[in-house]
């Protein structure tokens, strides 16, 4: 059984002004939840969990010294954001990350200019993931990295990517040199543009786009072009920047 203030405290993380204040977040779902645990650039809070997981994962809990208590599914059910609670909730510690100006200089990273969508962010990581981007970039205003629907929908991607909060003025100070690519409907063709492999993509909010401050310091517009019989007014911000990506670094 969980205590009253443990409960009211697990409850809480579900809200994002809670989640800053203890600068902790949440995991659920045994897949993410194991790889969680075997994780080693992370700090665990707490594990909270079914007896039969616990049972069943003893092998990968038996060497770490964070505290896994058992829960009910009753409890379970309080706690967790899913509609279906499945059998295990980690609390973990906000990692925080340091700019490694010679990986960003060679490297292209993203920045992402005042995106809200969970959904496009947890898509957005594992792009980055996938193309093995080292860092992700978020305006302070894009919505909040550690948000448990970006955690679901990034399917671990966020412990392979380094994630920072910054402006992108706070950004280009540290690497002025650096070129950088905004997602722009009157850009370039980005098949048939000749850009660096090294740089920052910029994708803009949902609705407005990149802001107008921020395309014009990049060095390069870029767009997709529509097919031919193309009808869709704009791309899901997730799905342009998956192109983009391989457009540029292939």
């Amino acid at each position: 059984m969980l205590t009253r203030n443990t409960l009211k405290y697990l409850q809480s993380l579900k809200q994002k002004k809670f989640r800053q204040m203890y600068n902790n977040f949440v995991v659920e779902g045994e897949k993410m939840a194991t790889e969680i645990i075997q994780h080693q650039g992370l700090i665990l809070e707490g594990i909270f969990a079914l007896t039969p997981w616990i049972k069943a994962n003893h092998s990968i809990l038996r060497n770490i010294d964070t505290i896994v208590q058992e829960i009910s599914q009753k409890d379970l059910a309080r706690i967790s954001s899913l509609k279906t609670p499945n059998q295990v909730f980690v609390v973990c510690k906000v990692p925080t990350y340091e700019l490694d100006l010679a990986t960003i200089n060679s490297s292209l990273t993203l920045f992402l200019d005042n995106l809200q969508n969970p959904g496009n962010m947890g898509s957005i990581l594992r792009i980055a993931d996938w193309f093995g981007l080292p860092y992700v970039f978020c305006s302070k205003n894009t919505v909040e990295v550690f948000n448990p629907k970006v955690i679901q929908a990034s399917m671990g991607a966020f412990l392979r990517v380094k994630i920072i909060s910054i402006e992108f003025s706070e950004l280009m100070g540290n690497v002025p040199d650096l070129p950088t690519f905004a997602a722009v409907l009157q850009g370039e063709d980005v098949f048939k543009a000749d850009l660096p492999k090294n740089g920052v993509l910029i994708i803009g909010n949902e609705g407005a786009g990149v802001s107008e401050d921020i395309t014009a310091q990049a060095t390069h517009l870029i767009r997709i072009p529509k097919g031919k019989q193309g009808r869709a007014e704009s791309l899901n911000a997730a799905v342009a920047a998956g192109i983009l990506c391989a457009a540029i670094i292939n």
